[in-house]
């Protein structure tokens, strides 16, 4: 797995403070495995630390490309 992610910094109240996170994943997975894959990551949030740290403060969003191994 590999991971790019991309912060916005706004000033609410002339205080900078990251307000969004954008997270993009490049997951290769076994072939036939899609399925399982995708419902693992309809959770993802929920289990990841630095988002329930900052869940309230900051907005997250996750997106992934998922690649299937050949053979």
């Amino acid at each position: 797995m590999t991971a790019e992610f991309k912060g916005t910094i706004e000033a609410p109240d002339k205080v900078l403070k990251i307000t969004r996170i954008d997270c993009h994943y490049h997951l290769t997975i076994p072939k036939g495995k899609r399925e399982a894959a995708e419902r693992a990551l309809k959770t993802f949030e929920r289990g990841c630390p630095v988002a329930q740290t900052l869940k309230g403060c900051v907005e997250f969003n996750h997106e992934w490309t998922i690649k299937e191994q050949e053979g």
